[in-house]
């Protein structure tokens, strides 16, 4: 066999041998998750915050109806960070970090906001003993922590975002209208401005 069948043979071999393996990944590949392709999403800004448009939306393991449903929101107006889009599923994160997909028609553009949602786990994985004290944070007439107080507002209470300023939200809960620190919410990025 000259040296030129050889290496023609070998090639030979190669290419069966990488066919093997890219027909492997392609039945592995099929079961995770696709990674976005351009002009496959919306175009808009990645990350982002939008919020749940009905009390009831799957989030599931992968963008698509064939891909099983891992947990339900249950609250309209709870706010969700999109982090990557695929054609029409937006993959989402809550503000305990779950992250999953859900149709984006189940999105709204409206912002809302968390108010320390993080205390909220901080005060979960207490010991258990005494009564947990609730963390809040104050709701002022004015941008500013001089100005007058209307509310307490306790941790996880959800707010409709009206304006922020890259320092304050100007927020309305429950029909009362106020001011909180942007750094207090989940669902506005520090110093991002909202008009």
């Amino acid at each position: 066999m000259s040296k030129a069948d050889a290496i023609s043979r070998a090639r030979r071999a190669a290419g069966g041998a990488l066919a093997a393996l890219a027909i492997a990944a392609n039945g592995v590949l099929a079961q995770e998750t696709p990674a976005p392709v351009d002009g496959g999403g919306s175009g808009r800004q990645i990350p982002r915050y939008v919020s749940l448009k009905a009390d009831r939306v799957n989030l599931r393991r992968g963008p698509g109806t064939e891909y099983p449903i891992a947990w339900v929101f249950r609250r309209a107006g709870l706010p969700v960070e999109v982090i990557k889009e695929f054609e029409g599923w937006r993959q989402v994160r809550d503000a305990e970090g779950t992250t999953g997909w859900v149709l984006s028609t189940m999105l709204s553009g409206r912002r809302t906001a968390l108010v320390l949602p993080w205390e909220l786990h901080e005060q979960a994985k207490g010991d258990g003993g005494a009564a947990a004290v609730t963390a809040s944070a104050t709701l002022h007439y004015d941008e500013s922590e001089r100005s007058r107080p209307i509310a307490n507002v306790e941790a996880g209470v959800l707010a409709s975002i009206i304006s922020c300023d890259g320092r304050w939200c100007r927020l309305s809960i429950g029909g009362v209208r106020g001011y909180i620190e942007q750094t207090k919410l989940w669902g506005a990025y520090q110093g991002e401005v909202i008009n």
